[in-house]
């Protein structure tokens, strides 16, 4: 039976100390057809592990309801990696952030108003106990002690970053052991004080995450646990992005002198990340420090390979490394994966949005406007409407708290937006004498995955009142998207304006990886074949969507676009770069 422990500041598998050189490779950001190309290419580059967080709200997304089918299924990504004979570190704590929607949590905690996240507090223990009765068991047959590749987890994830609740994290732990798993156990945090003093577990081992200093870093590690060897879980050779900032690029030279040193010095290593791949559908996270900033939906963050799967200068200046660190020659390449521009296309067809409600949602009533939480929905828009009796000159229109955008409409036509991160000016109404309805469509820009404001409740979070009056008896609309191909269009459409979707016909001989291009359209999501590839934003960073050949097949594709503010084309491009 394998075993993998720590003994004397070192790694020992099998009796023998061994340096773990890992990378992050996480199975919900890639298409499983692509899994094993990029854990070819991890090994290929002399790396001996690969690392993956498992996010709660991707496998229960709603209470009592489990998927491990298609991205969700993490035991063939194990299994992937065991058929090319790699070691597996597995992070399925109940909180993972990794700029993934709420920090991998289930939105369908909030629907308690009086939940404690992250803390021993018994309701938000039952559910993870639950989750785990389902989780633990399917990755208990592939822990090294059980022959898999599995040789360490991780009871939570840079708690001391978030709280100091350490009989939580304890409880964590309990429930590892209850189900059998009787590999390594492990916590991971930043190397300050505070961090390590509120994320440490006696008895388990601790790791510490950085981008550079390492020898300070490891320093402080060493002063809270003296006698285990030291990993950095994660190595942040890169950076993710959020919308409306500059794309983060690092030096791979700065990055290689960082890794060299800490492989020098003995310690163990997980790149954080590898390869990155892409925050699919409405599962992208959010920051809030200063003001709320959501991620974009690629994640590439300039690691070794990029977001397509492609080697980078960084990737094979790490191989090299590697090479003259361990002596051995590197593995070949896997061949590369196909790209292929397939030209232009129209979106011949469209519907707007408040033609197309019936289609999408059933409308439910309330007094006031309740959240997505409330409502049981996950993700995607939510429309409130009301009517407002008239005449009314001039008033002012405020929504006291609202998460996160918000196109506002008069009797259909657009008025203009409430924006989270911005300080506006309220509109001006005007209302006539028969009165008008005034609707509200909110978008959900992704849950805040890091820090005290994990409770992030989505769509209008107080109240809306018109001068000092507040608005009620509302009808709500929850779009969560995921049926857009049910959707009657109409044919030629002309350029139209506000919220609508559009659709068009890609047919193609072969599939092949390519790259969106989606100049003349301002904000909204893409569908592909009925798969929500992600939002586009003519605000940036991120200007082109990346669509894996899997997705695509042979013949007619069918191509949606849900479009908030309008086109100044009608065109979509399929190109290579």
């Amino acid at each position: 039976m394998p075993t993998f422990k720590t003994r004397n500041q070192h790694f020992i598998l099998d009796n023998e100390p061994i340096q773990i050189i890992s990378g992050a490779i996480h199975y919900f950001r890639i298409v499983p057809q692509y899994w094993e190309d990029r854990l070819l290419k991890l090994k290929a580059c002399g790396f001996n592990t690969v690392e993956t967080y498992v996010p709660w709200n991707l496998h229960e997304p709603r209470e009592g309801e489990y998927n491990f089918e298609g991205i969700p299924n993490v035991t063939e990504f194990i299994q992937t990696a065991q058929k090319l004979d790699l070691m597996v570190f597995v992070r399925p704590s109940p909180y993972i952030c990794a700029e993934w929607e709420f920090g991998g949590l289930p939105s369908w905690l909030l629907k308690d108003a009086n939940i404690k996240l992250r803390c021993y507090y018994e309701p938000y223990l039952e559910k993870i106990r639950a989750y785990y009765n389902v989780l633990l068991p399917k990755l208990k047959p592939f822990l090294c002690t059980e022959n898999g590749p599995i040789i360490a987890m991780q009871i939570e994830n840079e708690y001391g970053s978030f709280g100091n609740d350490t009989r939580y994290l304890e409880y964590i732990k309990d429930l590892f052991v209850e189900h059998g798993i009787d590999v390594l156990l492990f916590t991971s945090d930043g190397p300050a004080d505070h961090m390590l003093q509120g994320g440490m577990v006696p008895g388990i081992l601790e790791t510490v995450n950085f981008g550079s200093a390492a020898k300070e870093a490891f320093n402080s590690l060493r002063r809270y646990q003296p006698d285990e060897p030291i990993m950095c879980m994660e190595f942040w050779n890169g950076w993710f992005d959020h919308w409306m900032e500059e794309h983060h690029v690092r030096d791979p030279e700065d990055v290689g002198r960082v890794f060299e040193e800490m492989l020098g010095m003995g310690a163990s290593v997980n790149v954080y990340m590898f390869h990155g791949g892409t925050n699919f559908g409405f599962y992208n996270g959010a920051n809030h420090i200063k003001r709320y900033e959501p991620t974009v939906t690629s994640y590439d963050y300039d690691a070794p390979l990029n977001e397509y799967g492609e080697p980078t200068k960084k990737y094979f200046l790490m191989r090299e490394i590697l090479t003259k660190h361990t002596g051995k020659a590197p593995l070949d390449l896997p061949k590369p994966i196909e790209r292929k521009s397939f030209g232009t296309i129209e979106m011949t067809k469209s519907i707007n949005l408040f033609d197309s409600l019936h289609q999408l949602s059933e409308p439910i009533t309330s007094v006031f406007p309740k959240t997505m939480e409330e409502l049981g929905q996950d993700y995607g828009f939510i429309l409130y409407e009301t009517m407002i009796s008239g005449p009314r000159p001039k008033q002012q229109l405020f929504i006291r708290e609202i998460h996160d955008g918000a196109l506002i409409f008069l009797d259909n036509q657009f008025l203009g937006t409430y924006e989270r991160w911005e300080n506006k000016q309220p509109l001006t109404l005007e209302i006539p004498k028969e009165g008008a309805k005034l609707s509200i469509l909110v978008e959900n820009m992704g849950r805040i995955n890091y820090g005290p404001l994990l409770k992030d409740h989505k769509g209008i979070i107080e109240g809306v009142h018109l001068d000092n009056q507040l608005l009620f008896n509302w009808t709500m609309y929850p779009l969560r998207l995921d049926n857009v191909n049910q959707l009657h269009f109409a044919k030629n459409p002309s350029i139209e304006y506000g919220p609508t979707f559009f659709k068009g016909e890609l047919i193609i001989d072969k599939p092949a990886d390519t790259i969106v291009h989606l100049d003349g359209w301002a904000k909204g999501n893409l569908f592909i074949n009925g798969f929500n590839l992600g939002r586009y934003w003519e605000v940036g960073p991120q200007k082109t969507l990346y669509l894996p050949g899997p997705l695509l097949k042979s013949g007619m594709n069918e191509i949606i676009l849900f479009e908030l503010h309008g086109t100044k084309n009608k065109k979509i491009h399929f190109e290579c770069n």
